[in-house]
């Protein structure tokens, strides 16, 4: 069998060898990674890319991506921090410059006031939700997410230690969580809900007034959280209205907000994701991205700036609205 060879010497000085069976090296992977599920929206993008390198003429419908380049005036700004030689480690939460920057447009469009130490800039939306998730849940937590939802929502659940809980909505209710299904399943277990509105991947936006019923069931029970997916805040078709969910009354404790701009200023390529909530919840988020992110590259940091600041490039977004909605029941 297999093994390793040790030597000893006998008594007539000669060396005798041994064989020594060695014990099977534990090459397993952690119950909590096993449990974990790749992305799918991953697996089928890769997938799509590998058929269009092949020749084959395909439309991928995985990943939010959108039909169109970052506007110039953002590449630019990156294409100048790189010239400037702005290319070294950044504040682990995001250059305070940017971080005021969000603030304001957390001001100006949401009617959400934060100051520069409630916000956490990055890699993407989706390293902000993880970090949220892992900040505040425990093992044996309920995380409720209504569903249709975005894929990898559950596995986060999942990675924490936590259970998702799905709730099921209806085609009849555009998609969107009823009250009265939220408060039947709310147990002393539960700790987060996930909201994504605009929704992915129906691309329903809940109206204030649920949003509002909503919140009043939130406020009865003392140790639910609410994170806040609003990533598509700005693909909406009107008469829809965006509103956020900590702007709530009695909701900005509780509420975890993540937005950015990779959807609505096609920078899905430069991970740019905030976060904006109460300071304890974004001091134990930087922790976290202190150890697995450390910080937000300098040309992204410059280049989402500008985007926030150049508020003439939302006019790029009106190829968006330019397409009919779409809606496939498969």
């Amino acid at each position: 069998g297999a093994g390793s060879l040790s030597f000893s010497k006998a008594s007539t000085g000669r060396f005798r060898m041994a064989a020594v069976r060695a014990e099977a090296v534990d090459t397993s992977i952690s119950p909590r990674v096993s449990a974990l599920r790749p992305s799918k929206t991953m697996a089928i993008t890769d997938m799509a890319s590998a058929l269009r390198q092949a020749g084959v003429p395909v439309i991928g419908l995985a990943a939010g991506e959108p039909d169109f380049d970052t506007p110039a005036v953002i590449a630019e700004a990156g294409i100048n921090a790189i010239r400037d030689g702005s290319t070294r480690y950044t504040p682990n939460a995001g250059t305070m410059e940017l971080r005021k920057a969000i603030c304001n447009k957390l001001q100006e469009e949401n009617g959400l006031t934060y100051s520069p130490d409630q916000v956490l800039v990055s890699n993407g939306a989706k390293q902000c939700i993880t970090q949220a998730v892992l900040a505040v849940c425990s093992p044996g937590d309920e995380v409720l997410i209504p569903a249709p939802f975005w894929v990898s929502y559950p596995e986060m659940a999942r990675l924490a230690g936590a259970t998702p809980v799905i709730l099921p909505t209806s085609i009849s209710d555009n998609f969107l969580l009823k009250p009265e299904s939220l408060a039947s399943v709310i147990t002393e277990k539960s700790r987060l809900l996930i909201l994504c509105s605009p929704s992915n991947p129906t691309g329903s936006v809940y109206p204030k007034e649920l949003l509002e019923e909503i919140a009043a069931i939130v406020k009865k029970y003392p140790r639910l959280l609410v994170l806040s997916d609003e990533i598509y805040e700005h693909i909406i078709y009107h008469p829809a209205k965006h509103t956020s969910f900590a702007a709530l009354p009695g909701m900005y404790d509780r509420t975890l907000t993540v937005n950015g701009f990779s959807k609505a200023f096609a920078m899905t390529g430069w991970r740019l994701g905030y976060l904006a909530a109460p300071k304890h919840f974004v001091s134990a988020c930087g922790k976290i991205q202190s150890q697995v992110g450390i910080c937000l590259s300098f040309l992204s940091s410059e280049s989402f700036c500008a985007a926030i600041s150049a508020i003439e490039c939302c006019n790029f977004l009106i190829p968006y609205f330019s397409y009919h909605p779409l809606f496939f029941l498969c």
